[in-house]
């Protein structure tokens, strides 16, 4: 694909080693416009938010020209807004979409079971999650999650099949449309995606899509040693999911959405013994690799910022949500890029003079040295003023700008984890080995047969821990 005018691609290339340089800690020409941007987009687009989260085109294609509109450098464009068409086809019951399951002025929302026999993991099946996580989703989660699915050994009913089915092809069509967005977002609008891949914490992950958050700190105290293996088992997965959809140029980071981890929501004891345990071997085998890693630290990690500055240097861009902006420079910045940091509740309910006025209390802090990327403290939801997005941009066109570049430093490197696959190695449901017993002649090329067989599982794999991960 070809830009669309050479002042397209001028600015595209601008833009990306302004992004590139700010994520590495070094100082571009001026602190980078990174948005998270959600159902403002559709705010400012002259959509609603179902209608964004009923047609990811149209969540696309808002998030585009939002970004266009503002002129942003780079831009989320896998959002988590538009997932209505996969859930409902697959018949997930924890998404709530506006105009369908919430009202129509709501956000999309995520909920856990609201009764205990609806836990996706009951107490009593850790044992077998953590022997075989993914045959626990084929055989039990699956039907837990989703309304049509019938558990195993039920009758197969027609909604089974058309959730599996649906599900399914819902979940590929998104993904191919996904391509095409991304390249009109960089040849049309001269716009980098701001991220490629995506990961969780373990002990979040556990809590959000298996044992809900109250079992799970329950847990915590009742059987912990339980906690931190069912937390291992997750570690191959979740770093097979993410190297997947990695970006191959290893340019743009890999995000991790850690809300678990912050103040007020576990103990100090919980992070030391299972969270960080768990989440270190994540983050190293990736960075091993020669990937970034965006750390969103949901709410407040002021209390860990000792234990993240053990990362290797410049292996994380921190995105501040809660906290004191000076404090996370001051611990932070001399090892790592920060984003975030623009008051949500600034943009949502101040004054474009308010805007101004905590955006030079801002800047004073994180500008210096460059290594800051401007975005919102959390995802831009509906609430927020498009006109107050704009002031930030002027404001930071005005006053973001360096005297001096100065290029990243070379990054520090970490040491590939030995990370053990479990009884079914990640990147695999049905084995070959099992898959080849049915084969009445299997000759000629039976690499060539394999191969194919290991494309095709490796997709079902993928659907399956995605839409864990989702």
């Amino acid at each position: 694909m070809m830009f669309a005018a050479f002042e397209t691609e001028k600015l595209y290339h601008q833009r990306q080693a302004r992004y590139l340089t700010a994520m590495g800690n070094g100082t571009p020409d001026r602190i980078p416009i990174r948005f998270f941007l959600q159902e403002v987009a559709a705010r400012m687009t002259g959509y609603t938010t179902q209608q964004v989260a009923c047609d990811y085109n149209l969540a696309f294609e808002a998030t585009r020209r939002a970004g266009e509109m503002l002129g942003c450098d780079s831009v989320m464009l896998n959002a988590i807004w538009s997932t209505y068409p996969v859930a409902k086809a697959a018949s997930w019951r924890y998404l709530y979409v506006p105009g369908v399951d919430v009202a129509m002025d709501s956000v999309l929302q995520f909920g856990e079971p609201a009764k205990p026999e609806d836990v996706f993991l009951q107490l009593d099946e850790y044992e077998e999650f953590i022997d075989d996580p993914t045959a626990f989703l084929v055989n039990k989660w699956m039907a837990r999650a989703a309304t049509r699915v019938a558990k195993a050994g039920a009758s197969v009913t027609f909604d089974h099949n058309a959730a599996l089915w649906g599900g399914a092809l819902a979940y590929a069509n998104y993904m191919s449309a996904f391509g095409p967005a991304a390249a009109k977002l960089k040849y049309e609008s001269g716009i980098m995606s701001a991220n490629a891949g995506m990961i969780k914490a373990p002990f979040d992950l556990l809590c959000d899509k298996f044992r809900g958050f109250i079992n799970a700190a329950i847990d915590t105290v009742d059987r912990p040693d339980t906690v931190l293996k069912a937390c291992e088992a997750l570690i191959p997965h979740i770093v097979a999911n993410a190297l997947a959809g990695a970006d191959p140029d290893k340019q743009v980071p890999i995000t991790l959405w850690a809300h678990r981890g912050g103040v007020p929501f576990i103990s100090h004891e919980t992070f030391d013994r299972i969270m960080w345990p768990t989440l270190r071997p994540v983050f190293e085998e990736i960075i091993s690799k020669g990937y970034q890693i965006l750390f969103y630290g949901e709410g407040n990690w002021e209390a860990h910022y000792d234990t993240l500055r053990t990362l290797p240097a410049g292996s994380i861009i921190y995105h501040l949500d809660r906290g004191d902006p000076a404090l996370a420079a001051k611990k932070l910045k001399d090892r790592f890029a920060i984003s975030g940091g623009l008051s949500y509740d600034v943009l949502a309910r101040g004054t474009q003079e308010d805007v101004r006025r905590h955006m030079k209390e801002l800047f004073a802090v994180l500008k210096p040295g460059g290594g800051y990327i401007l975005d919102a403290t959390a995802l831009m939801l509906n609430d927020v003023k498009p006109d107050n997005l704009h002031a930030a941009v002027t404001y930071t066109l005005e006053h973001g700008v360096y005297s001096q570049s100065c290029p990243a430093p070379e990054r520090g490197k970490a040491q590939p984890q030995t990370i053990l696959p479990g009884k079914r190695a990640p990147g695999i449901v049905r084995p070959w080995e099992v898959e080849k017993q049915g084969y009445k002649q299997l000759a000629g090329d039976v690499d060539a047969v394999k191969n194919a067989w290991q494309r095709a599982d490796a997709a079902i794999y993928n659907y399956l821990w995605t839409t864990v991960l989702w």
